[in-house]
């Protein structure tokens, strides 16, 4: 039977400390949040706007318009709701995420307004 050296010990121990404290300081991952809530119904691509408005009410906040200054960028529009995000090509949806939580919650960086 071997016997560690003293740094050896010391290392281990320091291991073993941070592999039980690292989950006490994690922050919680927007995927893990989105994973959790899978049941939030969001816009599918190619909706129109109206559908979507129709299934899910007027959005809390219309941010303005961004793109469009060349003729190759189209103007993409962004409806906000108390959960998620939805953004147009035009009248179609593009994409849907969920909005972040919390200040504490890892994830997309805030619109640009």
């Amino acid at each position: 039977m071997t016997r560690l050296s003293r740094p050896c010990l010391v290392l281990a121990a320091t291991f073993a400390l941070a592999m039980f404290a690292a989950p006490a300081m994690a922050d919680t991952l927007l995927v893990d949040r989105a994973q959790a809530k899978s049941h939030v119904a969001l816009p599918a691509r190619g909706t129109t706007s109206a559908q979507v408005q129709a299934r899910f009410g007027a959005p809390s906040q219309r941010l303005e318009p961004r793109g469009g200054q060349k003729s190759q960028w189209p103007t993409i529009n962004r409806w906000v709701y108390p959960e998620f995000t939805v953004y147009f090509e035009r009248d179609r949806v593009i994409d849907a995420v969920l909005n972040q939580a919390s200040a504490t919650e890892t994830g997309p960086k805030p619109a640009i307004r």
